[in-house]
């Protein structure tokens, strides 16, 4: 049977490049705005646009920060995208006081290093530990990023790649059967579409 991803929309921004990128890696997709949606999905994907503090607020207004978290904690396969990666972790710079999903420890800060902020462009990823959303991408495969702001988390070994901005940004994280890019997949290419076919691949058990 074609396992079935949830895609969250909270309202933030097209989700029409993702869900297509999802079907081609023959998944069946549904777009869920409620916690009662989730029922009967594999796994969940959260893209993300615009900023922490809205993102939250609005997560919190459908009630999904609960089954977020519900979800993680159950090591349900999960996948963050930019922004959905972001909100993984505790806090962010970007709006100070309020709290994130805060299953990653750690914080968000703005972009340093005398970069041109926001990072828009294709940056070269280094991969410090093996890990089954970026199996089979060589070192120093090319990816796609738009984001002003990059996650800190406390444990770094969380962190299966990073990419050079200015300074060392964190790009992918993972553990057990959650999974977030900083980068965004769906705009990357064949590099892209390897994660999400990975991704595809632990929703059938493997």
């Amino acid at each position: 049977m074609q396992p079935t991803v949830g895609v969250v929309d909270y309202g933030a921004g097209n989700l029409h490049s993702v869900l297509k990128a999802l079907q081609r890696c023959e998944l069946a997709v549904r777009v869920c705005t409620r916690p009662d949606e989730l029922t009967g999905v594999d796994g969940l994907v959260l893209p993300g646009v615009g900023s922490f503090g809205a993102c939250m607020d609005r997560l919190q207004a459908q009630g999904m920060v609960s089954a977020l978290q519900g979800w993680i904690q159950a090591e349900r396969p999960f996948l963050g995208i930019c922004l959905g990666l972001q909100i993984l972790l505790e806090v962010g710079e970007e709006n100070p006081g309020v709290r994130g999903l805060a299953v990653v420890p750690g914080r968000v800060r703005r972009l340093g290093g005398g970069v041109k902020v926001p990072h828009m462009g294709w940056n070269a990823l280094r991969m410090p530990r093996p890990s089954r959303l970026l199996a089979g991408i060589p070192e120093g495969s090319y990816v796609y990023f738009v984001h002003s702001y990059h996650a800190e988390p406390v444990d770094r070994g969380w962190i299966t790649a990073v990419a050079d901005y200015g300074q060392e940004v964190t790009a992918a994280l993972e553990r057990g059967n959650l999974f977030a890019v900083q980068f965004h997949p769906e705009k990357s290419s064949r590099v892209g579409l390897r994660v999400l076919e990975n991704f595809a691949r632990v929703l059938r058990g493997g």
